[in-house]
């Protein structure tokens, strides 16, 4: 099967760039990037993470379109066809891997995710609620994920749903789903902001949001800006290499990177928009909005204080579940491509190839919450370990390897010719992004890369 096969291209650009956006947009958008404002000012931190976004993601963003679109093929092949020796082909290597570690992991917060919707579909949720709401949400929380069978059941059916997808194929799987969810995600976006303007201190979360004070600004506010950027764009996992090589030959590189990032950033800001006002409404502002507590604790909190808690938590719920699903599809499709054209299967077998593992790996990370806790790697529960690994080691050193390569050893005009089409659009912008990549870029990332560990 060749690359040129017309089913391995998007079909339209609203659908590359509903894909690639929906390969973006995850619980990092939704979860992560409300906790480090917050951590980190609100105001001065939004301000400072699009500078990031500009500064970094698109340029990097850039990189990944190029060496993709140019290969034709996975993260390994793509590289390879290129001219890359195998010391460079081996980020490609490093960047599946990446994937794929988070594919394990990720697959059971999905799940987390799909049974929160259903004990909202019930009621079962805010069933026993008493005084205490913190404690009974957190409760439940720890109660759930630490449980033996519920969590495992709900990672079975996420798993099962992504093959269904990704039998589809590119065209009739990953782009229809991207077609059909992302226009869901940003409709409910734009009814939780609608929402979120009725609140008593609404204007209190506003301002925290978006006035910025420059006073809390730190070296870590710009460290945990890089990050946020870093890792919300899907940089590194070899998501964007494969998505690309999708890419039709007339498609403007630069424009689709300034499309999907912006709206990446949207997606980041809706949700500061929705939660800063609700947590200061409901006198949660002392609280911590970290990752999982904000989803599972803050939010049914919030919405046990408001009129049709059912609806807005089903809607909320569903809205998480969307933007983690097109997430999972299109980390799982790096595997699935580099399977594929490695050892020139089927899309059938690649694609069970890489998801019945899967149905094994994730539910040991499951476990690892609750029967298996005592199971550790390096004093870290196999979850944490693999989370670890994979965002905070593998993920940095392919985009500072994937970097330099372009940068500095990829065949001349390699870059140029990618932003420009082979000529035919003009690309003024090559020069300054070329520098980036090759000086202002792997600095960058080798520093969230050694903070990390500090």
């Amino acid at each position: 099967m060749k690359k040129s096969n017309k089913n391995l291209t998007f079909s339209s650009k609203i659908g590359l760039i509903a894909a690639t956006v929906g390969s973006a947009v995850g619980l990092g958008n939704i979860w992560r990037f409300p906790a480090v404002a917050q951590a980190n000012g609100g105001g001065a931190f939004l301000i400072i993470y699009i500078g990031c976004v500009i500064l970094l993601g698109i340029p990097v963003m850039l990189a990944e379109f190029s060496i993709g679109r140019a290969g034709k093929s996975d993260a390994i092949g793509s590289m390879k066809s290129l001219g890359a020796g195998k010391g460079w082909r081996s980020f490609g290597g490093l960047s599946i891997m990446a994937a794929y570690l988070i594919l394990s992991f990720y697959m059971v917060v999905v799940g987390w995710t799909v049974e929160y919707l259903w004990e909202s579909i019930t009621g079962e949720l805010y069933a026993n609620v008493g005084p205490d709401m913190k404690s009974t949400f957190a409760g439940h929380m720890k109660e759930y994920i630490s449980d033996t069978w519920t969590p495992m059941v709900a990672t079975v059916i996420m798993i099962v749903i992504n093959i269904g997808v990704l039998l589809g194929g590119v065209q009739k799987g990953i782009e229809r789903l991207s077609n059909w969810l992302m226009p869901v995600l940003f409709v409910l976006l734009v009814v939780f902001c609608i929402r979120a303007l009725s609140f008593e201190k609404a204007l209190e979360g506003y301002t925290f949001f978006l006035r910025p004070d420059w006073s809390v600004v730190t070296s870590g506010t710009f460290i945990s800006a890089l990050g946020q950027a870093f890792f919300s764009l899907s940089l590194g996992m070899g998501v964007l290499v494969t998505y690309s090589s999708y890419f039709p030959g007339d498609t403007n590189l630069t424009k689709t990177a300034v499309t999907v990032s912006l709206l990446d950033l949207l997606v980041a800001v809706m949700m500061g928009l929705i939660i800063f006002p609700a947590v200061m409404s409901f006198g949660l502002n002392g609280e911590g909005i970290e990752g999982a507590t904000l989803v599972f604790v803050t939010l049914p909190e919030v919405f046990m204080q408001m009129h049709g808690t059912q609806i807005w938590s089903i809607l909320f719920f569903l809205l998480l579940a969307v933007a983690a699903l097109t997430s999972t599809i299109s980390v799982a499709e790096v595997a699935v491509a580099c399977i594929r054209d490695r050892f020139k299967v089927s899309r059938l077998k690649a694609v069970l190839i890489v998801m019945l593992p899967l149905f094994v790996i994730s539910p040991i990370c499951s476990l690892s919450q609750g029967a298996l806790s005592g199971v550790t790697i390096f004093g870290l529960t196999i979850f944490t370990f693999l989370d670890t690994l994979a965002t905070n080691v593998l993920l940095p050193v392919v985009s500072i390897g994937l970097c330099i390569w372009l940068g500095w050893f990829a065949p001349k005009g390699l870059l140029s010719d990618q932003l420009s089409n082979a000529g035919s659009l003009k690309a003024r912008l090559a020069l300054p992004i070329r520098f980036i990549i090759r000086w202002i870029a792997p600095l960058l990332i080798l520093t969230v890369f050694i903070c990390g560990f500090l």
